[in-house]
């Protein structure tokens, strides 16, 4: 019985991209810390990242860090941004590293870390620019003093971040600037830091095309992993499988219908104004995933249909001259939004393809017919709620 609508999450393709950006980035000298909260720290994900090599995981969600923990990931769990005060206890517990940008919090976790009896380390988040999480560049001496006040408390680590808030690039004067404030702080504090993290699955570009990494020895990579691109511009990268996850749904109408809506026209049920261009009577399938499950403006579908909008709980295509009936699966190639959104629904299935990639990077295709569905290489691993 199909499980339908579902992620295809091929775990050898990912595998594949994670080994190949870990020889690309060592050989500049730069480890990769494994991303994980676009899959919320799927184990199964997790686990594949772990046998390509990757020594280190970072989630933005403290429940995702204490699953991995749980589950016996051997790799050092990352939190990927300044915990709460109110997650400080979960953090010390479960979290080996956490990035930091306020003193008041660092020195919470100090306190939490002595009455845990442990080290905690923290990677201290600079501002390069992009204006998000990060403190400037003239005020790191004095945290820096200020911390090695803080019992309990390793400097493991000075990051920045590009591309995600305002789009700033990680340009070879910005990482310049960025590994000469770091050596700088080196210099002055006698610091040895395992983790100089320069960035995310933006910094490709760069790192290709710099001939010294100088002080950067990290960095965080989600989408350039999971998806092969890099996100400074949304380019493929080559050598690594864009297609490790397929979206599928089930058809469930297709009819010959107008192709624009006839009566008095309003709103959508989300407050849309949508405008139509009349082509005449067209074919439109009906597939059962929508808005609920998983972000319909960043899927592609993998034969030549046109997705002509969604509710809630409906993607409507127009499948041209191609006659689909209730039953038929329909493929999607996803973005990074796309992804996020249907591994985070409860009303996806996630399904794991642990053969050899069958497809070379590039060469995306997927089967569509009735009957391939009973013989797929997958395994269900959870259902969606009820």
């Amino acid at each position: 019985m199909a499980v339908l609508p579902r992620v295809e999450i091929n775990l050898e393709k990912i595998r594949h991209n994670a080994k190949t950006l870990k020889q690309l980035f060592g050989r500049k000298g730069i480890s990769i810390t494994g991303v994980v909260k676009g899959v919320t720290a799927d184990l199964n994900i997790a686990g594949a990242l772990v046998e390509a090599g990757i020594t280190s995981l970072a989630d933005s969600k403290i429940a995702n860090i204490e699953k991995m923990r749980k589950a016996g990931i051997k790799a050092d769990l990352i939190l990927l941004r300044s915990p709460g005060i109110s997650e400080v206890e979960k953090t010390v517990r479960y979290a080996d590293i956490s990035m930091n940008t306020e003193l008041d919090t660092i020195r919470a976790l100090s306190a939490e870390a002595v009455r845990q009896q442990k080290t905690h380390k923290i990677i201290l988040m600079v501002e390069m620019g992009d204006l998000r999480e990060g403190i400037l560049l003239k005020d790191a001496p004095a945290m820096i003093r200020e911390i090695f006040t803080c019992p309990g408390i390793e400097l493991a680590g000075i990051g920045t971040n590009f591309a995600c808030f305002g789009g700033v690039l990680p340009t070879e004067q910005k990482m310049q600037t960025f590994s000469r404030f770091v050596q700088a702080m080196q210099e002055l504090f006698s610091l040895k830091l395992p983790y100089v993290s320069g960035g995310n699955s933006a910094n490709y570009n760069w790192a290709v095309k710099t001939k010294d990494a100088e002080a950067v020895n990290n960095v965080r990579l989600g989408e350039s992993i999971l998806l092969g691109r890099e996100t400074s511009g949304g380019h493929t990268i080559p050598s690594l499988y864009q297609d490790a996850f397929c979206f599928v749904a089930e058809v469930i109408e297709s009819k010959i219908k107008p192709s624009v809506p006839y009566g008095t026209i309003g709103k959508n049920a989300f407050g849309e104004q949508v405008t139509f261009i009349d082509r005449g009577n067209r074919r439109r399938t009906i597939i059962s995933a929508g808005r609920h499950d998983v972000l319909v403006s960043g899927l592609t579908p993998v034969r030549p249909f046109h997705i002509i909008g969604s509710s809630s709980d409906h993607i409507i295509l127009d499948t041209k001259d191609a006659v689909l009936v209730p039953g038929d699966e329909v493929r999607f190639y996803m973005n990074y939004g796309a992804m996020l959104r249907a591994m985070t629904s409860p009303y996806v299935y996630k399904t794991y393809v642990h053969g050899a990639a069958t497809t070379e990077p590039y060469k995306q295709q997927f089967l569509l017919s009735r009957g391939t569905r009973q013989n797929r290489p997958a395994e269900t691993e959870k259902s969606p709620a009820n």
